[in-house]
């Protein structure tokens, strides 16, 4: 239904014209060419630009079309646990996503063009939640293969190509140098943004579909590199980046300062549980450094200290904290710094509102030029500078020269690879290198993912893992790996929902049955549709954006902490959308590039072309036809498909 005038004037979301505009020329030259036209409809199916904006490349558009029920599951599934299974075939923790992925995704939607995007992440984590609560399992992996993989690391990477490495039928064992596996979604995030019942439950689905894990073992040291290419058919090297780097100026490696991801593992494995008296300056800008200040902030300060007992000492693994000595706690000043204005951080923006509520100072747009040390070889103070961000780097400003006090330096500007022991792969800077298909180059049968890679998000080093874990698989078969796709993302396949629907095509024997490419009416192959997601991703010109309503978001509530009571607070931040919400903001998905089955190409049809498709041979994609002997080529229905997924095409 298109927009009613009175809200235009209230809440624009679409105009074909732009200022300035001063003709408007004839629709019906435009529109009407009668029989003289070429070109009739084809049913065009491409990516989405939130799909093409995720890296780990799930099928978004898909999983919002099961939640809002256009495309529904065949025999007794309930679409909660369909809309599970298609979000899990690209990446296997909806309910950890859900919650602390960035969501590139929603800055790609094409709804950000009517008012404001799909709340993807929220939709996605009630997928999440209710597949933990009703206990779905993942699909029992295929008869095994024979071939046995390691996959050296437990974290996001590692587990993900676990879990699609046993959906190919291949052995898998994770080995792990901590005591638990999640990796970065472990010891790198607080608890109360990744709840730890939470992600017990994502990581024990996986497990289940029969993973070995070997946990407190570091490859290199307890376990030799030329023992696992003994005893395994391919290595997957998935070890994240476990170490922090120092702040690059004089002072900087004093005792009381330490790396944003030292830090944080100390406080999620319990060692840490109180600060000592004094400001903690954190230099950063990202999530792992929003991360740090809130921490700080929850963990308060306790009046009189050991020495033994400073924050430090317990990150460093010299010592760890007794509940019982942390109880009386007051609030730490903690000041967050970036070289970057506030506005222009890298972390996400509810992160970054979140830490000013919970009494976290920011500053943009200053650097640190020293940190000033006594006789105990301690930092005392910062010294920055105010700095402009140019094309070669932050350029200070004279005279802005201005120096912090400090008890605790912590810096979160980056990470790389433990890499002791393993030289042989590590490309100079604590990395390993890969190349397109994620093999490790001059390394037969060594493969990589995740971190190691490139320090990005957590659905990065997921999108990787299955990359790498299809890569590993084709190594196996002795096949040719190739080129991946220039669209490069799990795709919709209407083939398989065919065959679901037991709509499959018949089987055509070319030696029986003759050429018979030009027919339209044999049920040998799907006619009148095209697949081009492997190749083009959808911009929201394609779409019929005065097609939509103004809708507003379904948004999750914000549960703040204020200042005053963030200590010991450990809690969610947000809660999730109930069953209700979820399925109305799934609604404002426009299922850019697949017919969302809205009838305008039926009802604006002047020639009775278009119909619907019989109710029992139609599915997801395959809605409408078009009649061929009554289409004049007026196209008009493209125009009114709100999807783009109509092109005039038949005839070129």
């Amino acid at each position: 239904m298109a927009t009613r005038s009175e809200d235009v004037k209230k809440n624009l979301t679409f105009r074909k014209y732009e200022d300035g505009d001063q003709s408007w020329g004839a629709m019906t030259d435009r529109i009407f060419v009668a029989d003289t036209s070429h070109q009739c409809p084809t049913y065009v199916h491409r990516t989405p630009p939130c799909q093409g904006s995720c890296p780990a490349g799930e099928d978004i558009r898909g999983w919002l079309d099961i939640v809002r029920g256009i495309e529904k599951p065949s025999g007794d599934m309930d679409w909660q646990e369909y809309a599970f299974r298609r979000s899990t075939n690209a990446n296997p923790f909806p309910s950890i996503m859900g919650r602390v992925c960035p969501a590139p995704c929603e800055d790609g939607c094409n709804r950000n063009e009517v008012e404001d995007h799909v709340g993807i992440n929220s939709v996605e984590q009630f997928i999440g939640d209710t597949a933990l609560e009703n206990n779905y399992t993942f699909d029992a992996p295929p008869k095994d293969t024979g071939k046995k993989i390691a996959i050296i690391g437990g974290g996001p990477a590692g587990l993900a190509a676990a879990y699609q490495l046993r959906r190919q039928g291949h052995a898998c064992t994770i080995f792990d140098n901590h005591e638990e596996l999640g990796g970065f979604m472990r010891y790198g995030i607080p608890g109360y943004r990744t709840p730890r019942d939470v992600l017990d439950g994502e990581i024990k689905r996986i497990i289940d579909l029969g993973v070995e894990v070997k946990t407190n073992t570091r490859i290199g040291s307890d376990i030799a590199v030329a023992d696992l290419e003994k005893n395994y058919d391919a290595l997957l090297w998935a070890i994240g980046t476990h170490s922090g780097k120092h702040v690059p100026v004089p002072g900087s490696d004093a005792d009381n300062s330490i790396s944003g991801i030292a830090f944080l593992a100390a406080f999620n494995e319990g060692r840490l549980q109180a600060m000592s008296k004094g400001r903690v300056i954190v230099i950063g800008g990202g999530d792992t450094s929003i991360d740090v200040a809130s921490v700080a902030r929850r963990l308060g300060a306790i009046n009189k200290i050991n020495a033994k007992d400073r924050p430090e000492n317990v990150v460093m693994g010299h010592t760890a904290h007794d509940v019982a000595s942390t109880v009386a706690r007051e609030g730490v000043p903690v000041l967050l710094t970036s070289l970057f204005p506030v506005e222009s951080m890298t972390a996400t923006e509810h992160e970054v509102r979140d830490a000013l509520h919970e009494g976290v100072e920011i500053r943009g747009s200053i650097m640190p030029t020293e940190a000033v040390i006594d006789s105990n070889k301690r930092v005392t103070a910062v010294k920055f500078v105010e700095c402009e961000m140019t094309d070669k780097g932050p350029v200070a400003k004279e005279g802005s020269e201005f120096t912090v006090e400090c008890d605790l330096l912590v810096s979160a500007i980056g990470q790389k690879g433990d890499m002791t022991n393993l030289d042989e792969f590590d490309n100079g800077h604590g990395f390993i290198d890969a190349d397109k298909n994620y093999q490790v180059p001059g390394k037969p049968g060594h493969f990589v993912a995740g971190d190691i890679v490139r320090p990005h998000l957590l659905t990065t080093a997921i999108g990787q893992a299955s990359i790498a874990a299809q890569s590993i698989d084709d190594y196996l078969n002795k096949l040719n790996m190739g080129h991946r796709p220039k669209v490069d993302v799990h795709h919709y396949d209407l083939l398989n929902k065919l065959r679901e629907t037991d709509l499959d095509p018949a089987d055509f024997v070319a030696t029986e049955q003759g050429d018979m490419r030009g027919t339209n009416t044999e049920n040998f192959a799907v006619h009148n549709y095209e697949d081009r997601s492997k190749h083009e991703i959808i911009p929201s010109t394609k779409l019929f954006l005065g097609h939509f309503e103004f809708t507003e978001r379904n948004l999750r509530e914000d549960i703040p902490v204020d200042a005053n009571s963030v200590i010991g607070s450990y809690r969610e931040r947000m809660e999730g959308l109930d069953a209700d919400s979820t399925k109305a903001e799934a609604e404002r998905c426009m299922s850019c590039g697949m017919c969302f089955e809205c009838d305008n190409c039926v009802i604006f049809c002047p020639q009775d072309a278009v119909h619907r498709t019989p109710k029992q041979e139609s599915t997801m994609g395959r809605y409408v036809y078009t009649d061929y002997t009554r289409c004049i080529g007026c196209h008009i229905c493209a125009d009114v498909c709100p999807t783009g997924y109509i092109d005039m095409g038949m005839g070129e």
